[in-house]
């Protein structure tokens, strides 16, 4: 069990079977960093093309499709004092006769104190004098190589993962994907140092971010869709649109997850989700929305006794 300490040189805007940034080993950890959506890493610069470079890709040795892969997030954080976003928000999440009063597109300035733990707003905005949030670090991209050779633009997402801008991907979430390549190929990148559900506006607080993750090889477990579990709740990640099939792909999972082990059968896994079950709206910006459906742990822990 190593830990690596990775510096990338090379970035990739797409998803896909590019040749191996490092390989790793069942139980190693990799301390790293990444760029912001725009390519500009800690020091202000910027040093590859957009949007949402990735870093990576890291080959686990032994991985093979029909596993799966558990990614720990151990620490992610900002690694420089500054990000930004943009308004409006998307049109798609507005009433159509209400698109022609969006404002034009600018770009909005933060400071992220890291001392403080907060983003401030840097840029003067009538009526948000002074606005800050509590940092809450999360991916907006993570995942695996897709399957069949495809290179998937890291603008969106699929059953490899991928721009999910999940507000849930933080420093101690476990999240799990399907490997789909020989190596599974880990992606990552797209930090926000803050962002709210569905990333609306296009962007969280960008910036670039310091990494640390363990991966876990579970050998011969085959899941369909990204997985993953915090302290509180297990869940699952359906990526798609229109975002019913999103609901759809997230809750099959979810019902899969509760069958095979949970000893629970079709019927009383509808029962349990149809009074428990909890949805969080991951992207709806980009081409793929995403869903995520939660169920709580000590909920399944009193099945279980």
């Amino acid at each position: 069990m190593t830990v690596h300490h990775f510096q990338p040189t090379r970035y990739h805007v797409t998803f896909g079977s590019h040749d191996p940034a490092l390989r790793i080993a069942d139980g190693d950890t990799v301390v790293t960093t990444t760029v912001d959506a725009g390519g500009v890493d800690a020091r202000g610069q910027e040093v590859t093309a957009r949007p949402n470079p990735q870093t990576g890709p890291f080959h686990v040795e032994g991985a093979e499709p029909g596993d799966t892969l558990l990614i720990h997030l151990d620490r992610l954080y900002p690694n420089r004092d500054y990000g930004y976003s943009y308004t409006p928000v998307a049109p798609n999440v507005v009433d159509p006769d209400y698109v022609r009063e969006l404002p034009a597109r600018v770009r909005v300035e933060w400071r992220i104190n890291s001392a403080d733990n907060v983003a401030t707003l840097a840029t003067p905005t009538a009526g948000l004098h002074g606005l800050s949030f509590p940092l809450s670090p999360m991916l907006g991209c993570l995942g695996v190589a897709p399957a069949q050779g495809q290179a998937i633009s890291s603008a969106t997402s699929g059953q490899h993962g991928g721009n999910m801008d999940y507000r849930g991907f933080v420093a101690g979430v476990t999240a799990c994907f399907p490997v789909l390549v020989p190596g599974a190929l880990i992606h990552l990148g797209d930090g926000h140092a803050v962002q709210g559900d569905g990333e609306i506006v296009g962007t969280g607080v960008e910036v670039s971010f310091d990494v640390q993750f363990t991966v876990r090889l579970l050998k011969g477990k085959r899941i369909q869709w990204p997985r993953g579990e915090n302290d509180a709740y297990i869940f699952t990640v359906g990526n798609a649109r229109p975002l019913d099939q999103a609901v759809q792909h997230a809750t099959t999972e979810m019902l899969r997850w509760l069958q095979d082990d949970y000893g629970l059968d079709a019927a009383g896994a509808s029962t349990l989700l149809g009074q428990c079950v909890k949805y969080d709206l991951g992207n709806v910006f980009d081409p793929a929305y995403t869903m995520v459906c939660r169920v709580s742990k000590r909920l399944l822990d009193t099945i279980a006794a």
